[in-house]
């Protein structure tokens, strides 16, 4: 698909209606101008909320992770979280700062949060993602509860054995991986494409948008391997296909809600497909 689907910031003001090509024609995005944003203050609260994900992986999913591995730690377990925490830190600080810094150029945003730092109301910034959120989310979390129940049989029994508390799950799935993949990397990969293959000249390329969701899509897949590895004490083509897949198809939901609707669309399907994922988890539990 090759029309254009973003409006550059020379080209459109964030703060104008912006209509979407390849859109509905009654659909129109409210943006907030960047340059009337508190910069820092966006910053600090995107981060904030990325280690709110983060710490709670790292108290409640790292003792855990590592109590399964089979080899013997390198260092204590507070000096391996501590370490963890530092290199969330740092790796949502750099994904922060690429979206802060990127989004205006390429039409992409979180404008409930920019809502939220700049004091105007938020309902309106919401009221066009919640829903398309909560679908796709609804809709997301029964296909991963049926993907488990048909997963390879090393990923069943493994779900015996390890559970990840729902807190973690919907702090980090929906806020702290929003932040890195969508926020973060795919920005950085809509912004470069804009940058390298059209020189900045015109809107973003449908096709491009496209190619920056699915390369986020296959790292955002790829990054669940090495706990994987971990708990399962290796990998085999199965796995590696079942992580793959499942996460890939989700990466690529979460990308195209980000780029059609705003970052909060695609932290509400996150976080709701792991909420329906884990009460359908329960059913199936209590009717055994």
């Amino acid at each position: 698909m090759s029309r254009p689907v973003q409006k550059n910031a020379r080209a459109a003001p964030r703060g104008a209606p912006l209509m979407r090509s390849v859109m509905p024609p009654n659909t129109t995005i409210t943006m907030t101008d960047p340059t009337a944003i508190p910069k820092l203050r966006f910053g600090l609260v995107l981060w904030a909320a990325g280690m709110a994900g983060s710490a709670a992986i790292t108290a409640m999913v790292l003792p855990q992770l590592l109590g399964q591995a089979q080899v013997p730690l390198p260092a204590p377990l507070w000096v391996i979280s501590l370490a963890g925490l530092a290199q969330s830190a740092l790796l949502l600080a750099l994904a922060v700062w690429a979206g802060i810094g990127l989004t205006p150029s390429v039409g992409l945003g979180a404008p409930a949060l920019e809502a939220v730092v700049t004091g105007r109301p938020v309902g309106p910034a919401l009221r066009s993602q919640i829903l398309p959120g909560l679908i796709a989310g609804v809709l997301g979390g029964i296909l991963l509860f049926a993907a488990f129940r048909c997963a390879p049989a090393a990923v069943a029994d493994l779900q015996d054995r390890f559970a990840i508390p729902i807190v973690a799950r919907v702090l980090y799935g929906g806020i702290t991986e929003e932040l890195l993949l969508r926020w973060g990397l795919m920005t950085a990969l809509v912004w470069l494409a804009w940058r390298l293959l059209q020189q900045r000249h015109g809107l973003v390329r449908a096709g491009f948008v496209w190619l920056a969701i699915a390369v986020s899509a296959l790292i955002f897949a790829a990054g669940h391997l090495p706990a994987a590895s971990v708990l399962l004490g290796g990998l085999d083509v199965p796995v590696v296909a079942f992580v793959m897949g499942v996460n890939t198809a989700f990466g690529l939901l979460f990308g195209y809600l980000y780029w059609r609707h705003g970052l909060e669309s695609a932290m509400i399907a996150h976080a709701m497909a792991h909420l329906v994922s884990f009460m359908a988890s329960l059913s199936w539990q209590g009717a055994a």
